[in-house]
């Protein structure tokens, strides 16, 4: 397997996480809608997109095998992106919807900053640490 240069990986990852929040976004919408609190939507949501994004990740964006190690460093890494992105929409959220009076300004706004913050943190780490080599 051979590694891809940077800018194919940040396009990759780039549409990778593009489709992966849209499952997470749509994941989130569908339970709240059901009457599910903010934050335990967004960390189910999280979850989706989450295992949307790895799978794709590892086979197209950093084409690398299956690894126990690789598996164990990514759990570890998305369990901190998880408190980092749920944290980040738990404060968002209630402060944009105080401030706009709209609930789905207040998802959207809050769903879009936990999501760059997070996408960039698992970017650098998953390329510069989990995958920086291939099998």
């Amino acid at each position: 397997m051979t590694r891809h240069p940077l800018h194919v990986q940040a396009s990759r990852f780039l549409v990778v996480g593009l489709f992966a929040a849209v499952v997470d976004f749509g994941s989130l919408v569908a339970l709240m809608a059901f009457g599910v609190e903010h934050t335990p939507a967004k960390a189910c949501s999280f979850l989706l997109g989450t295992c949307t994004a790895y799978l794709l990740n590892r086979r197209w964006t950093f084409v690398a095998g299956r690894s126990a190690r690789r598996f164990i460093q990514v759990l570890v890494l998305y369990g901190c992106t998880f408190v980092v992105q749920v944290g980040l929409f738990a404060v968002c959220f209630p402060l944009v919807a105080d401030w706009s009076g709209s609930f789905v300004t207040a998802q959207v706004v809050g769903f879009v900053i936990a999501q760059a913050v997070a996408s960039v943190f698992n970017f650098l780490l998953q390329r510069l640490v989990i995958f920086r080599s291939v099998d």
